[in-house]
């Protein structure tokens, strides 16, 4: 049996086309009159019809939900319309006439059910936005405190082997009994930390079991079930656990003495001073930081204007074509200031070509394929280097220097966020694959590979090429035939896999709207999508003159950018 529109699921793909009769064009709109989904062209010729020109459309997101049909189990010819306040059930128009009903007060269920959608709306949206994120700065604030206490332990213990060292034979034996209380104290220190951990994680699953059940009242199509939801005291969200700062121990040098040797050596002791509970922000507090500067509203406004002004242009119109020397190719590019951009072959040469075509610098490395450089805020070039597991740094007077050494792990893909300036870099091992964070810095701060649980999320394979969306999503082209989405926690989203049976993604970037581009080698374009994963289009067809897209990314003036598999870029008006 197929599934009714709410009943799909929020992460599900699916293809939504417009409903005007015999026109299959993607549906962007909705006309909340008519109960019509439409294109944007359909869309203008209903507002310049006469009898529909005062008709409210709406963007699909934003449309008014459906009451599901259901009859009336008294009278089955009709259909439920009302729900009776003073039996709490739902009735037919002829069930107001009974005498059962005679002088009772009916409301429209499409009322109760629009309130119903925009309760579990807003509690999903509190959950999203307050306390899943504080959640997980809690689980950050731990994770500090316990490289804190090792370090601190590890300093205390360096300390009592310098005043062993002096006396040697004489204090060997107790120098290890210290250790051991020192030990013991780390790992108690430690395990209420890591119990600490696993509530704040048994938490998170709790708040993603809550956002199931919301989801799954807003899908529901039994009227019953929705009047009781109702009818029923409102799901209160738990308060987030307490959890506390670890108290660290004092270590008290000793006096160095051959009659006692147990006071050669300092002591470590445990203060009895009742843990400090971390301070939780109160919803409101949290919703008042959250509020924008002067500068900000302003930064925000303009970005409102264009997402306003903006659209997908009904074609793609070829604006400018670069030739880009000293490389057989360009897998990637990386758009800098001042009208300079990089880009990049199979063989590991990188260069810096200006819009004139000028070579402006040259440097090779051990890069192939994937997107393993990027401009940062500030206007450097880093870049991965897969063989020495490092990433370099370009400073603006050409100094290349070791920024970030990545351990075990190969880094493969890198992306500078345009929101915080973070670096996200995907990696492999011979094993297995991640997606790591780190800050302007270089500090490591998230790294995602699994899920609440600890199990792998099994999303990535091989992660050639990553980017950034609008909402803080982290999108990866990966080997798997896939792209992978998760959220800036790091909770898988969804994967696209292709609008046909064969998918082989490259180079992906996003736009201002949150659309995902992304190049196929299979279909020799780039697919289109919205940030919730849904096809939109395919922006350049075969007339277009592109046959090998391999690289994509977006400029300040929202042109497409494509870099061939051969040593050109095409660039593209795609918004209007």
């Amino acid at each position: 049996m197929a599934l009714s529109e709410s009943q799909i699921p929020p992460d599900a793909q699916h293809y939504l086309v417009c409903g005007t009769k015999d026109c299959k064009k993607n549906c962007q709109f909705y006309c909340n009159n008519c109960n019509q989904q439409m294109c944007e062209q359909c869309r203008e010729e209903h507002q310049k019809n006469r009898i529909t020109k005062n008709h409210e459309v709406v963007l699909y997101k934003l449309r008014n939900r459906q009451l599901p049909v259901e009859k009336c189990k008294i009278h089955p010819t009709r259909q439920i319309e009302f729900l009776c306040e003073e039996c709490q059930i739902p009735i037919c128009s002829k069930c107001t006439a009974t005498k059962e009903h005679r002088g009772h007060m009916f409301t429209d269920l499409e009322i109760v059910f629009a309130e119903k959608c925009s309760f579990c709306q807003e509690e999903i949206a509190k959950i999203r936005n307050y306390f899943e994120p504080t959640s997980q700065d809690l689980k950050n604030k731990i994770a500090e405190d316990v490289t804190k206490i090792k370090n601190f332990m590890k300093g205390i213990k360096t300390a009592m082997k310098a005043e062993a060292e002096s006396v040697k034979k004489l204090v060997d034996t107790v120098t290890s009994d210290k250790i051991k209380q020192v030990n013991k104290i780390e790992q108690s220190l430690l395990k209420t930390l890591n119990d600490q951990n696993q509530t704040i994680d048994d938490y998170i699953n709790y708040l993603n079991d809550l956002i199931k059940t919301f989801y799954g009242n807003l899908s529901t199509s039994d009227i019953k079930h929705l009047t009781f939801a109702l009818k029923s005291e409102k799901i209160l969200i738990k308060t987030i656990p307490e959890t506390s700062k670890p108290v660290q121990p004092v270590f008290t040098a000793g006096q160095y003495s051959k009659e006692d040797v147990a006071k050669l050596l300092g002591r470590i002791t445990v203060p009895n001073t009742k843990p400090e509970n971390r301070k939780i922000k109160p919803m409101e507090t949290a919703s008042t930081q959250l509020k924008p500067t002067g500068k900000q509203r302003q930064q925000d406004r303009e970005k409102s204007d264009v997402k306003q002004t903006l659209s997908l242009s009904s074609s793609v119109t070829k604006v400018r074509q670069y030739i880009v020397p000293g490389v057989s190719s360009v897998l990637h590019i990386s758009l800098g200031k001042s009208g300079r951009f990089w880009g990049n072959d199979n063989d590991g040469n990188l260069v810096q070509t200006d819009l004139q075509g000028n070579q402006l610098q040259m440097i090779l490395t051990s890069g192939g394929t994937q997107s393993y450089h990027t401009v940062t805020q500030d206007g450097n070039l880093i870049y991965t280097d897969r063989d020495n597991k490092v990433i370099n740094r370009i400073t603006q007077d050409n100094t290349i220097t070791g920024f970030i050494k990545t351990g075990d792990w190969r880094p493969l893909s890198i992306h500078s966020s345009y929101i915080n300036g973070d670096i996200l870099v995907g990696m492999e091992t011979d094993e297995e694959a991640k997606v790591t964070r780190y800050n302007k810095t270089g500090t490591e701060i998230q790294n995602i590979q699994r899920d609440n649980k600890g199990q792998a999320l099994c999303v990535y394979s091989y992660p050639h090429h990553i980017t950034e969306n609008i909402n803080g999503d982290v999108c990866v082209s990966d080997y798997n035939n896939a792209v992978v989405v998760v959220d800036k926690s790091g909770q898988h989203r969804f994967s696209y896999t292709g609008k046909r049976s064969e998918f082989d993604p490259y180079g992906i970037c996003t736009d201002v709207l949150g659309h995902i581009l992304v190049c196929d080698d299979i279909s020799k374009t780039v697919h289109l999508l919205d940030q919730d994963g849904q096809f939109l289009s395919l922006l350049l067809p075969p007339q277009q003159g592109i046959k090998y897209p391999r690289s994509v990314c977006v400029d300040d003036e929202k042109n497409m950018w494509i870099g061939e598999f051969y040593n050109v870029v095409k660039v593209y008006k795609y918004l209007k």
